[in-house]
Order: C-alpha cells, then structure tokens, then sequence
C-alpha cells in the first residue's frame, strides 16, 4: 500500500493540471436557416476546432448526423413540431427513433430528444406529452432509457408569476399541459429544457430592467429575494423556471438552459458590443459551475443561440444572434470549454 498510494497521488495531480474540471462545457445551438452556411462537415469541423463539446439541433439532419460521429461531442436532438402528430402512433414512435438515432448511436453521443420546441399548448400542447411517452417507450425497448433522456424545450411565456424569482409559477391556463410534463419528467429521471433569453425581458421592460443587470455587468446586487441577492437577470430567470417546476410538483429535477442568446444588431439594444459582453460573460458563468442563488454550486447545462448568423430567419433581429459569421470567423472570442494541457480554446 504505501508504493501505490505516491502513484496514485502522482496520477490524480496529473488528472488535476491536465483535465481539470472547473466547470460546464457551454453548449451551442446549430441552426441551419441560412443559404450561405458552410457544410455540415464543416461546421462539425468548426466545433471540434473550438472546443465545443455539446449541440443542440432542431432536427434529425442526417448530414450533421454523419459529421458527428465519433467526435465525442454530446447531443440534443429535436422532433419538430411538425412530426409531433405522427409520434403519437407508438409505430411512429419507434421507427422515428430507429431512424434518427439508433442508426447513429453509439457513434453520435446522444443526450437528450427534445420532443418539439416552443410548442404552443393552443396549438399542438396536446400532442407533446402522447408523443414523448412513445419516444420513451420507444428508447425503453432498446434498452437505453437510462442513456438517453426524453424532454421538451419550453419558452417563457408559459411563466405567469415572475417576480420575485421565489413565487415563480406558470401561468393558471397552461397547467393542464405543463404539470403532466412535468410528472413524465420527474417518473423518467429526466431535466426540462427551457429557452431563456433576458434580451427579450429587457427590451420588454426596459423601464423596469437594467441593461447592466441584463448583461451580467452589474457591480452588486440589483434584486433581493429574501436573503438571496440576484446580480444578474439570467439568474433569476432561471430561478423563476425552478420555482415554477417545484410549484407543478417537479422537486428538484434539474432545467437545462437549451437556447440562450443576445443578437448583435436589428432591434433595439441589439448591437455588437452588448452580445459580446452577453455571450462573453454568460459563458464564463456557464464554466465557473456556481449554480444560482436558488440553486447554488449546481452546474447548468446551458445552449448558446447561435452558432451562425441565418439570414433566412424572420423578423430581422432573428437573423443576428449567431456567434460566428457564415464564413466561420468567430464575432467574438469565447471559451467554451476548460482550459486543457494549459491553454483555453478560444
């Protein structure tokens, strides 16, 4: 014992000063609603380049499929909304799931299946939860239920209460479709995705909200919640998710940040300089693993939207949020990841 225990000192000292693990990897959406993109291959190319080590995409595209295989880089997929009806047929279901990821798997390292994606629940809500039961029981029979999570990426606007971040809560007309999902969630070990962008709080209320307080610029504390301080906005939107979760009956189950994002120019408060610093600083909290005042040391998961500029999104603010330009030049520098051998990806 006392010749291995140096070894084993020696091997977890080295552990530390080449992999450390300070943190989240920050993940990022692949939109592809551009005509001057570079390819998937490309892209894929792109990520692993930079160190990004997560992706969310919106939908099964067998190209970005194919360029991520065996790259190590972990997955969210998305079932549009328009395929939700068809997965309520249980068949559906399981050949979707043979098509789109188990053809792939275990080459594309799959983490979650995002069942729709800001669906309305006037318009589809009650279809999603159908749908994600047969998607489950569709991972359930080959075994990898416990591999790969089934979810919904919810906005917003289905949050009534909001204020303060404690006696967050969704709206009263939505409980019908959110309590349900959230149960599913809870039964199945899973996480909510929740699409959060302070921007559009902001630009909402400007009267009200800070832009320092949205940019994570703030010197101190802008918002007591009882004895919990909020410095910045994104955090107590994400606390609001959490309160509102707990309300429908989901405990602690953890929220994964699936889109979060500042545009650089085509609407108000939309320019260079305060995406930079949204995206910059979101970042490094995403890294520094601090969790939020409801939740604190408590890693998020978090998706930065996006990865390229789209120009055949609408309105035009839409087309703004990338995070590189078409021709893969970065806007700005950001380390999605922790510095490894000694160096930051940037």
């Amino acid at each position: 014992m006392s010749q291995i225990t140096p070894l084993l000192l020696l091997v977890a000292l080295f552990t530390s000063i080449f992999n450390p693990t300070s943190g989240e990897p920050v993940g990022v959406c692949y939109g592809m609603m551009g005509n001057n993109l570079p390819s998937h291959s490309d892209t894929i190319a792109l990520f692993r380049e930079k160190n990004i080590r997560r992706v969310r995409l919106y939908d099964p595209n067998q190209a970005a499929l194919n360029a991520l295989k065996n790259s190590g880089i972990e997955v969210i997929v998305g079932v549009p909304n328009s395929d939700l009806r068809s997965l309520t047929n249980p068949s559906s279901a399981r050949s979707w799931l043979q098509n789109n990821v188990l053809n792939y798997y275990p080459a594309v390292s799959f983490k979650y299946i995002s069942v729709g994606n800001e669906v309305s629940p006037g318009n589809g809500g009650d279809l999603v939860l159908p749908a994600m039961r047969n998607v489950y029981d569709a991972l359930r029979g080959a075994n990898l239920q416990d591999r790969i999570k089934v979810s919904t990426a919810i906005d917003m606007t289905l949050i009534g209460n909001s204020f303060p971040p404690s006696s967050g809560e969704f709206r009263g007309d939505v409980r019908w479709y959110t309590d349900p999902i959230i149960g599913f969630l809870t039964s199945t070990n899973s996480a909510l995705l929740a699409n959060i962008y302070p921007y559009f709080s902001y630009v909402g209320n400007p009267r009200d909200i800070s832009l320092s307080y949205a940019l994570f610029t703030s010197p101190s504390v802008v918002v007591w919640d009882g004895s919990r301080g909020y410095q910045n906005l994104f955090d107590a939107l994400l606390d609001v998710v959490y309160s509102a979760v707990e309300r429908s009956g989901g405990g602690s189950i953890p929220v994964v940040v699936s889109e979060s994002g500042w545009p650089s120019n085509g609407g108000n408060a939309a320019s260079f300089d305060n995406a930079r610093a949204y995206y910059t600083n979101l970042a490094a909290r995403v890294r520094e693993n601090r969790g939020t005042p409801k939740r604190p040391g408590r890693g998020v998961e978090t998706y930065l939207f996006a990865m390229f500029d789209e120009n055949q999104k609408s309105p035009e603010i839409e087309k703004n949020f990338g995070l590189f330009f078409p021709n893969k030049q970065p806007k700005f520098p950001i380390t999605f990841s922790a510095v490894r051998a000694g160096t930051a990806v940037e």
